[in-house]
């Protein structure tokens, strides 16, 4: 018998299109209520669009409106100075 491998989801970074593990990525949801914040858990209701963890493609995807577009909406004031609180706290290099 030949031992299946086991399916890994994949993801794609909405700033630098670079496909990689599921894991491996930031979650970020737009919630039924509308709000835009970091899902931990991966799992929370809501679309989704996931990110590298590194500043640059957070700042990229932030400034040029590319995680606005993905979620389908527009991001409050609020909940963009969250998501650049929680950018500024990543490392700023590429993995």
């Amino acid at each position: 018998m030949s031992a299946r491998k086991k399916h890994v989801p994949q993801r794609t970074c909405i700033a630098c299109r670079q496909v990689k593990e599921k894991r491996d990525l930031v979650r970020v949801v737009r919630t039924p209520d509308k709000t835009v914040k970091i899902d931990a858990t991966g799992k929370a209701a809501g679309r989704g669009a996931y990110m590298c963890r590194n500043r640059t493609c957070w700042e990229t995807a932030l400034q040029r409106g590319a995680l606005a577009r993905a979620l389908k909406t527009e991001i409050s004031r609020e909940d963009l100075a969250a998501l650049q609180t929680f950018a500024a706290n990543l490392a700023g290099v590429k993995e």
